[in-house]
């Protein structure tokens, strides 16, 4: 049934529960994180959590042009948007160290 026996197949459930616990280490040190991104030069920073809840925006008043509010939105839009990428792209690196760059799914 499984090339060397059952022998193998304990050694392979073994590893394979090594990895769920590192994954829900992993998982849970993200939650702990944060992640600060800038944008418009520093007129705008926003801090996200590893866990995708966006914690603080800071607005420079002289990113503030009452004639331009659509830019002011977009820098906002983009420092968010940067923000949440950036919690992603750590995720997928770190997932990847505990996996072997492995793609599971769901994950």
């Amino acid at each position: 049934m499984f090339p060397g026996g059952m022998g193998n197949m304990q050694a392979m459930m073994r590893k394979v529960q090594k990895m769920q616990a590192d994954i829900a280490k992993m998982q849970e040190d993200m939650k702990k994180r944060t992640f600060e991104t800038s944008v418009g030069g520093g007129a705008i920073t926003v801090v996200v959590s590893g866990k995708k809840e966006l914690q603080s925006i800071k607005i420079k008043p002289e990113a503030v042009d009452l004639e331009d509010i659509e830019m002011l939105e977009d820098m906002i839009l983009a420092a968010v948007n940067d923000g949440l990428k950036k919690v992603e792209e750590v995720s997928e690196k770190e997932m990847s160290k505990i996996t072997g760059g492995m793609k599971l799914p769901g994950m």
